[in-house]
């Protein structure tokens, strides 16, 4: 049986233990939605106050040269790219994931029609993240293209000479299942089509090596692991036999001024610029983009202890606890798991499923749970049941970084008082607000 002060005891034989110190937790809490929000560095703070005082107040334009601005949607695609299994000079960071996203499918549909039109499918995984659903399904829509919604085991039977595009997401933000990508890669190239990934739930969390895998293109998040702040930027890799192509100088629609080889010549025509610079639009958000360094130096500073692999593998026992504890202590108050226990098959994140009682009176008691736990100081999160999984669930990101083994015996302490006491039925717990 596993006892506290089992946990204590790893917690001081942990590498990474030291991370926690960069960051700004508040007293008292177990933060266990690094998968929704990352945590606040320590120097981000210091860092906002810098650019909006001193570089943008008395530098004003003159920054853009004199303090870097200009070129840090390269120097932070530099510091993703080993994160993620991806060279110098190949990513960037930028916009949103959805706007990405955009981009990225854009251009392999693209390359689809360019290279053999009579490719008009786009296959997805029906519980991928809705955001990148709504973008297929409204660049399908425009260019004339099929949007078909899978399973994922039936995803690679799929695989047929009409398939243009597969578009999956890395780790499931609902479950945390995660797919073989250089099988499926595999898998895709073999038939004939082109792989779009979405890391937003696996850079910073576990390992990637799109390179390794030959994918095509990739986003990702920069608010989630990478702890860049609320809407940090985004991030976008596309694979240099793409970006070296010169017959589709159009590849990605979005073609702005930033994207422009020579933006500041301000010519009336668009030339697009060489390599992964081709997509990017517009003039930058250069206080988020700050703030989003810092967040990646975190990740510097993780790789003197062992970097992502040292990182995954305490991420897995995080997770390997959490489930064991879980079931050892909150049996019989009818929870499940919809994470795989198969830790090739798992993100950073432990998703726990409740099924919805009528007599809750609509109000989900997965819901409730949740937020009992956050008035307790424990935070994690409510997804809806959908799709195959139609039960409900409690979401727990386990971030390796900032989370120690004591945390995680005291978050299903926390859940255990909850479960027991029924302290979840109180009337503020059934209360929803905008986000959940």
């Amino acid at each position: 049986m596993i006892t506290l002060k089992n946990c204590q005891l790893r917690d001081a034989a942990d590498p990474l233990r030291s991370l926690k110190s960069l960051f700004s937790i508040p007293e008292g809490v177990i933060y266990l939605d690094g998968n929704s929000l990352g945590v606040m560095p320590k120097t981000a703070a210091a860092r906002a106050a810098q650019v909006v005082t001193q570089e943008w107040g008395q530098g004003l334009i003159r920054s853009w040269n004199s303090a870097g601005w200009f070129d840090l949607p390269q120097r932070l695609g530099n510091r993703i790219a080993p994160l993620i299994g991806a060279k110098d000079h190949q990513v960037v960071a930028t916009d949103s994931t959805s706007i990405n996203l955009f981009k990225v499918l854009s251009a392999a549909l693209s390359i689809a029609a360019t290279d053999n039109p009579k490719r008009r499918t786009v296959v997805s995984e029906r519980s991928n993240f809705p955001t990148d659903l709504y973008i297929a399904e409204g660049l399908c829509q425009a260019r004339g293209f099929q949007l078909q919604l899978l399973e994922p085991e039936e995803i690679a039977s799929a695989l047929h000479e009409e398939v243009a595009v597969l578009l999956l997401t890395h780790v499931n933000y609902r479950t945390g299942a995660m797919h073989d990508m250089a099988a499926l890669t595999t898998a895709a190239h073999a038939a004939g089509a082109l792989v779009v990934w979405d890391l937003a739930h696996s850079a910073g969390a576990v390992p990637v090596d799109l390179l390794g895998a030959n994918a095509d293109f990739a986003v990702g998040c920069g608010y989630k692991y990478l702890n860049g702040g609320p809407g940090a930027p985004a991030f976008l890799w596309a694979n240099p036999r793409h970006t070296a192509r010169t017959d589709l100088p159009f590849m990605q629609p979005l073609s702005g001024w930033w994207g422009h080889a020579a933006p500041f010549a301000f010519t009336s025509d668009y030339q697009a610029a060489p390599g992964i610079d081709r997509f990017l639009c517009g003039t930058q958000p250069i206080v988020s983009l700050s703030l989003l360094e810092c967040g990646l130096d975190t990740f510097k500073q993780a790789k003197a202890l062992g970097g992502m692999p040292a990182l995954r593998e305490k991420s897995l026992a995080l997770t390997d606890l959490f489930i064991t504890l879980v079931e050892q202590r909150c049996t019989g108050f009818g929870l499940g798991l919809a994470t795989p226990r198969e830790h090739a098959q798992r993100g950073s994140q432990v998703c726990l499923t409740r099924e919805r009682d009528a007599k809750d009176g609509g109000t989900s008691s997965a819901f409730a749970m949740v937020q009992a736990l956050i008035a307790r100081g424990v935070i994690g999160d409510y997804r809806a049941g959908d799709g195959a999984l139609h039960k409900d669930i409690l979401r727990f990101g386990l971030t390796p970084l900032y989370i120690g083994f004591e945390d995680v015996w005291n978050a299903v302490e926390q859940l255990r008082q909850v479960l027991e006491t029924e302290e979840w039925k109180q009337p503020q717990f059934m209360q929803q607000h905008a986000v959940t």
